[in-house]
């Protein structure tokens, strides 16, 4: 019999166009997620039991992640130490190799931490190419990063209009995907902010009359593609097609149906930019009757 099972919070980044998303699927598809791979490399470490990455944050196909989170349980062989966080970190990164799937950082935590019930916050960030007349021109090298969308230039002024309406605590089920559950909608949107961002390589010159803008969205959560659709709408405002007035209108109906499904933003402007946690959530107490669920102290 092996010791018991150490806790560990491991923060990871991923180029998501090679995934079917972060989660697990079936392994005999052409696109596997990302979890399959983090769990193929986790094998190679011989643990004395399987491991299972508890996902934070669930990204779609084509979603990069700068830093998604996940929990796991790391149980070795009687008489083993638990690994250190960066013997962990190594281990990983060393069996991920090719996949562009990186362990930013690893951690021990105690056995109550989870890492999606106890984030206090998901952070994202959607990439706008804005300059551009035809889908040739953008760079190569953003090609699978951004969305360039069509039709010119847009309002920016009236696209932060629009996004201070959907700041704060609403019922969001317009912005919601048609197909996702109907369960609670409400949410709080502590940030939604758009704001100029450089490009990849721009310091170079390659962008000549291309500007790159980005849009922040935070919460401690969010619903199944709402910030796809967010961004699709603040888009349309910023193209004339809807009205910050017509947007808050949108938001008001609470209907999924309400929001045309050519208004969701592509998944790969989508970055999942950070998760946050409470250091009292993180730190390995020094007697186990201390310890308290995420939510419960």
């Amino acid at each position: 019999m092996g010791s018991a099972p150490a806790r560990y919070l491991v923060f990871f980044q991923y180029f998501g166009t090679r995934y079917s998303g972060v989660m697990e699927t079936k392994s005999d598809q052409a696109l596997v997620g990302v979890q399959n791979y983090l769990e193929k490399a986790a094998e190679q470490l011989k643990p004395s039991a399987p491991i299972k990455f508890q996902i934070s944050s669930r990204t779609d196909s084509g979603v990069h992640a700068l830093a998604n989170a996940a929990h796991l349980d790391v149980q070795r062989a009687a008489g083993r130490a638990p690994f250190t966080g960066q013997q962990l970190l190594q281990g990983l990164n060393r069996h991920l190799r090719p996949e562009p799937i990186r362990i930013l950082s690893a951690q021990r935590v105690p056995s109550t931490f989870h890492a999606r019930f106890c984030a206090l916050s998901r952070t994202y960030i959607y990439r706008l190419l804005l300059g551009c007349a035809h889908h040739s021109q953008i760079p190569v090298f953003e090609r699978d990063l951004c969305w360039a969308p069509p039709g010119g230039p847009l309002d920016i002024a009236a696209m932060r209009a629009a996004a201070q309406l959907l700041q704060g605590t609403h019922d969001f089920s317009t912005f919601r995907a048609p197909q996702a559950e109907a369960q609670g909608a409400v949410r709080t949107l502590q940030q939604l902010q758009l704001q100029p961002a450089p490009g990849l390589l721009g310091q170079h010159g390659l962008h000549g009359g291309l500007q790159f803008w980005e849009v922040r969205a935070k919460s401690r959560s969010f619903l199944y593609r709402q910030v796809r659709r967010m961004v699709g709408a603040l888009v349309a405002v910023g193209q004339g097609r809807l009205g910050p007035a017509e947007l808050q209108e949108l938001l008001q109906r609470r209907d999924p149906r309400a929001l045309p499904p050519h208004a969701t933003a592509p998944a790969r402007g989508l970055f999942l930019h950070s998760v946050e946690y409470s250091p009292k959530d993180l730190a390995i107490p020094s007697a186990p009757a201390e310890e308290e669920p995420c939510g419960l102290s």
